[in-house]
């Protein structure tokens, strides 16, 4: 029997092929693997975090260059932090000058604004000017190396490991995987959205002031899928002979935001070529549902506190990746919340969610909050109700 039924899809499948009939979303063939010559690689929706597919995604293997996306990370909490700003001046020192592989050429003792350092790591990776940043931020590349890695243990990064700011190393202690690039790439995009404005730059020309003079260098981008795929936002790439070719790819389609890692490619042309089909694959088995929770909600009974009731708000917005071909108009939204809480409150705590369902079955909830805070009610505050009640009842 079990024969016969494979004969009967097989036969199915074929007449569909001749016949150039498609298949809906839903079909073991419109969720078969993407045909990618990558050995590591993994999809990923940056608002949920949802992995959509993926292959060896906690292979550890070198990372190259795409390591600069976690020395852009720790760069940004800085600028956001206050400790640093865009127009801060970063002078490059010997050792920085010093980095071979991709770089602009910077010269020891030139300056330049943290901005347009940040255009050189992002458009052309440069390794100068990452360590430059490095050295700025921490005082020395050892340092930041060390908030590099702190930061992959704040994300549970359990397949990662620095060594150096830029990717260089061959060192075997310099390691990541596609599952942690995806995780340390999302952090960046979601957190600081700004960083597209450096990684969607095709092409930009910077200044070399020096005590030689001053001379114009060209900033081309490495990420050639800005130029062949028509929704990429970024991110980084990478290359060396032990790491052969890499990349974060991020895309942006219909308001859908995609990563795709992939790791290990054995040339430059695959690596773009795989992640066009990675993230077309990506968007087509994907449907996102969205609920701002801008509704109204009750105001919950207090018991023992110093007023009644208490104002209620929701944690934030829902949102839902779909890869199973669901039918999201059916989506239901459901408010649980108990008939009453018990004073004190703190504003913030959690009240009560909001379920959704499709056709009966959970996919996720929203925390209910509540909106302020009240005190437990003392004997004063008794005597007070009861006076205001005798007072309404007059």
């Amino acid at each position: 029997m079990r024969t016969t039924g494979k004969r009967i899809a097989a036969w199915i499948l074929t007449g569909c092929l001749v016949l150039g009939i498609g298949f809906s979303r839903t079909t073991l063939c419109a969720y078969a693997a993407p045909d990618v010559t990558t050995p590591s690689y993994i999809v990923m929706e940056a608002s949920t975090g949802q992995v959509i597919c993926e292959q060896d995604a906690d292979t550890r293997r070198s990372p190259a260059s795409i390591t600069k996306i976690m020395t852009l990370l720790i760069t940004f909490e800085h600028i956001k932090s206050g400790r640093i700003s865009l127009d801060d001046l970063v002078t490059t020192s010997a050792y920085a000058k010093s980095m071979g592989g991709s770089q602009v050429f910077l010269e020891e003792g030139e300056s330049q604004t943290l901005d347009t350092m940040l255009k050189c790591i992002t458009v052309s990776s440069g390794n100068d000017a990452s360590v430059a940043v490095a050295e700025y931020i921490a005082g020395s590349e050892g340092e930041f190396v060390k908030l590099m890695n702190e930061k992959a243990d704040e994300l549970g990064l359990q397949n990662t490991h620095f060594e150096d700011c830029c990717g260089l190393t061959d060192s075997d202690d310099h390691f990541s995987s596609a599952r942690d690039v995806a995780i340390m790439s999302r952090e960046l995009i979601t957190k600081y959205p700004e960083i597209f404005d450096y990684t969607q730059i095709w092409m930009e020309d910077i200044e070399h002031r020096t005590n030689a003079g001053t001379s114009t260098f060209t900033l081309s981008s490495t990420n050639k899928l800005l130029k062949q795929y028509e929704w990429a936002t970024g991110l980084k790439t990478g290359s060396t002979s032990k790491a052969l070719y890499c990349l974060s790819a991020t895309a942006e389609r219909d308001g859908m935001e995609l990563i795709a890692v992939l790791m290990g490619a054995p040339d430059s042309k695959t690596r773009f070529q795989d992640a066009i089909s990675l993230l077309n694959y990506g968007y087509s088995v994907s449907q996102m549902y969205r609920d701002e929770n801008r509704d109204p909600l009750p105001d919950e009974k207090v018991e023992g506190g110093v007023g009644e009731t208490l104002h209620l708000t929701y944690e934030g917005p829902f949102v839902y990746l779909d890869t199973k071909g669901s039918n999201l108009s059916q989506v239901q939204k459901e408010i649980s919340l108990p008939e009453s809480v018990e004073a004190p409150i703190a504003e913030g705590d959690a009240i009560g969610e909001a379920v959704y369902k499709i056709d009966g079955t959970r996919i996720g909830s929203v925390s209910i909050l509540a909106a302020g805070s009240m005190d437990k009610a003392g004997y004063k505050d008794y005597w007070k109700k009861v006076w205001l009640r005798y007072l309404m009842k007059r």
